[in-house]
């Protein structure tokens, strides 16, 4: 059944172009008329995105307008839980990252609105990283190991069974060492710590801590929930590659859309969740790649369905891809949203557990179902279909269809359908100005033109970096094996310093 389940969504991608090319040669107008469907359907799509795009802006600045911690603060006590015993475990897994970035990190943590006592930060090194960069882990634990209530510096020894190489592994290692280390020995209550896993370039902007506190000490169900915030990947956006800051903010803009979509919204990259509930189901998985959504679904799985993600509206920033040449830039880029398009692997892991789980109830099996299988198929094959197989009936078609009236009217009908939807372009055009991060010295007005011109390149950036990537790893996915990837690290490094791939 797992086989079966890893093949489905390749087979759905690779089926999907098979059927525009055979029914753009035997049944052209039903291709045609296909097309203008579907890109009708984008045009739709495209105002649904552009709405709950701007929908999200506003709500994100008006949430990060308040003082969090005081509004928590005031909060009256629930459960035995308020501000005054809630505790905050930071994970932070670590490979290779230089030094500034890591304290750019530890530095945003020192300048939050939150009391640093009730912070316990574990950060974890990887022994396969070797000496040299570890070297950062014991500089940061002497900088700034005395500031927090609990600082525990470790190293995730290489090659443990059952394990691959990771992120997961690496998180589950150091929350289990913490919990022994730190937690048991003080005997603070599980039910009192949220814990937090961030990659470790992730700066937390002042009111995290205290949004994070108030959204917990609200929300209906606080021990069966995770909550996100929104990913900005705009640390150091002024030292990106056109095609890397496009990526960035097009990331950034999907993270604040999904906030307005909690129905649909699936843990990604930092975010929180009860540590009594990591406990329950042990911990992140240790095999797996896409460990940032899976945990997502082992609580769902573990609790039968009794699990959903908060949206913070608040944001978190993060480093956008940056190397020392343009090339390694272009081809890091690709491999991290072929790493990201590896999600695909839960959709064995969750429709499995759905089959194994009789107490999940069949509309929520059916509601999420629908959509793995949605974005996955999109992602492979959407951008693919709207930018160049559409003219494949045109092409394909022979004679007779080349001279009807669709086949005069399917090319003007079908830009004018997608000169209306990339209109929305310029929304984000205007967004990703106004969240550029505060300007350094050197940046002027003329600056400000490279940055609106990189949205003509989303044609490009869609099928170089999303389908393509979408599509190699679903195949990957199906053929199985030594196809199947492993965790890529993105590497991380400030201007003037060397990556580490």
């Amino acid at each position: 059944m797992k086989r079966f389940f890893e093949i489905l969504p390749g087979t759905l991608a690779w089926g999907t172009i098979a059927l525009i090319f055979i029914s753009s040669i035997f049944w052209p107008v039903q291709a045609a008329i296909f097309v203008i469907l579907f890109d009708i359907y984008w045009l739709l799509k495209a105002v649904y995105f552009s709405t709950h795009l701007i929908s999200g802006y506003v709500r994100m600045k008006a949430t990060m307008k308040n003082d969090w911690f005081k509004e928590a603060r005031n909060l009256p006590a629930r459960d035995g839980r308020s501000i005054d015993n809630i505790y905050h475990l930071l994970v932070f897994p670590m490979y290779k990252e230089s030094y500034s970035v890591v304290r750019e990190n530890f530095e945003s943590l020192t300048k939050t609105n939150y009391p640093l006592d009730r912070l316990i930060v574990v950060l974890s090194g990887e022994e396969r990283a070797g000496d040299e960069y570890n070297e950062t882990l014991w500089k940061i634990q002497k900088e700034f190991g005395e500031k927090f209530c609990g600082f525990l510096a470790t190293i995730h020894p290489k090659d443990l069974p059952g394990e691959i190489a990771g992120k997961g592994s690496n998180e589950a290692w150091a929350a289990k060492r913490v919990k022994e280390e730190i937690i048991d020995k003080r005997g603070i209550p599980y039910e009192n710590i949220i814990v937090s896993t961030f990659d470790v370039d992730t700066q937390v902007f002042p009111e995290y801590f205290g949004r994070l506190t108030h959204a917990f000490l609200t929300a209906e169900h606080p021990d069966r929930s995770s909550y996100q915030p929104i990913a900005f990947f705009t640390n150091n956006i002024y030292d990106a590659n056109p095609f890397s800051r496009l990526v960035a903010f097009s990331t950034t803009f999907w993270n604040i859309m999904n906030q307005v979509r909690p129905e649909q919204l699936i843990t990604f990259s930092s975010h929180s969740m009860p540590f009594k509930a990591l406990v329950d189901i042990g911990f992140w998985t240790t095999d797996h790649v896409s460990e940032d959504s899976l945990i997502f679904w082992q609580c769902f799985l573990h609790y039968d369905g009794d699990w959903r993600v908060i949206p913070l509206n608040y944001p978190v920033s993060m480093d956008a891809n940056v190397a020392p040449t343009f090339w390694q830039t272009m081809k890091n880029i690709y491999k991290q949203q072929r790493r990201w398009a590896w999600g695909c692997e839960n959709i064995p892991y969750v429709f499995e557990g759905f089959i194994k789980n009789k107490k999940i109830p069949l509309n929520q099996k059916i509601y999420w179902t629908w959509q793995h299988l949605d974005i996955y198929w999109g992602w492979a094959t959407n951008a693919l279909i709207i930018l160049l197989l559409g003219r494949l009936p045109l092409i394909l078609g022979g004679d007779k269809f080349n001279v009807s009236v669709l086949s005069y009217n399917l090319p003007q009908l079908t830009s004018l359908l997608m000169n209306i939807a990339i209109s929305g372009i310029i929304i984000s055009v205007i967004l990703s100005l106004i969240l550029l991060p505060p300007k350094p010295k050197w940046f002027k007005t003329r600056h400000y033109l490279p940055h609106m011109l990189q949205w003509l390149l989303v044609p490009v950036s869609l099928l170089v970096f999303s389908t393509s990537a979408g599509i190699e790893a679903q195949t990957r996915m199906m053929l199985g094996g030594k196809y199947k990837l492993g965790f890529w690290v993105t590497p991380k490094a400030r201007k003037g310093e060397k990556s580490e791939d």
